[in-house]
């Protein structure tokens, strides 16, 4: 059984806006996002996008593009509307690779995929990759995710979840508690077609949206969430101009090697 992958590229963001079409190295962004897909073990690697500027310059370099509504109130909707269009059928696997990752390794979107595969009692699958240090432990943009023994998510937080209780208790949260191993969530989703078309009938949760986050919204209408320690630790994706200009001295470092 293989899998395909969608990757949702929009125009507007408050902080870079065209970030998809940001020039990295004589490239779209959106074009280094691509073609890391296409190393993947994926049958078909798709862009959605809403705007035409987009959609434009994903078909000059030779990619599948989706157009979607502009009017989605979550990628999770968006990504339904494209396997709903294209015709999907439900027991497919589509993976979510987000359009402002040049850096994703092929092999971590093999590894979610294949990881759903196996458990066909997960309707969703993802990874994580251990925190290291007190400032991401205690920083509510690090998304936590603790699991049980299977792997399947019992809980996805921005508060430092589980909380040591004894390493805390004196006050003291300069230093790494030990232990434990905190788990970051990386927001990379594989899901099947079916649970997509259940999403986007589900109201938004209380949880969902005291986190803002919306795989709670599963998690709270009993879906199963399967998440596996990351095999290669994905590096930053690029949220502002400066995330962009490290990625693209990363690079040029990488090609000078």
């Amino acid at each position: 059984m293989g899998f395909s992958v969608v990757i949702p590229a929009r125009f507007a963001s408050s902080r870079f806006p065209g970030k998809p079409l940001a020039d990295l190295l004589g490239k779209p962004m959106l074009q280094h996002v691509y073609e890391r897909a296409c190393e993947s073990e994926a049958l078909r690697v798709i862009i959605a996008t809403d705007d035409q500027r987009i959609a434009d310059a994903a078909k000059a370099f030779g990619a599948e593009v989706c157009m979607t509504s502009s009017d989605h109130p979550s990628g999770t909707d968006r990504l339904q509307e494209v396997v709903q269009s294209l015709g999907f059928y439900a027991d497919d696997i589509v993976v979510n690779v987000q359009g402002d990752e040049p850096l994703i390794p092929p092999r971590i979107i093999n590894q979610v995929a294949h990881n759903l595969m196996a458990m066909p009692e997960a309707g969703i699958a993802t990874l994580s990759e251990p925190i290291e240090s007190i400032g991401a432990l205690m920083n509510p943009n690090v998304v936590k995710v603790i699991s049980d023994r299977q792997g399947m998510a019992l809980y996805f937080s921005r508060a430092t979840l589980p909380w040591p209780r004894n390493a805390f208790q004196s006050g003291d949260h300069s230093v790494m508690p030990e232990g434990f191993s905190w788990q970051r969530h990386i927001g990379l989703y594989a899901y099947r077609v079916r649970l997509l078309n259940d999403f986007v009938t589900w109201p938004p949760a209380a949880l969902e949206e005291v986190e803002c986050l919306e795989q709670l919204r599963a998690l709270w209408n009993g879906v199963r969430i399967h998440v596996a320690p990351a095999d290669e630790a994905p590096p930053t994706g690029v949220d502002t101009p400066e995330d962009l200009e490290r990625v693209r001295e990363w690079l040029v470092q990488q090609a000078a090697h």
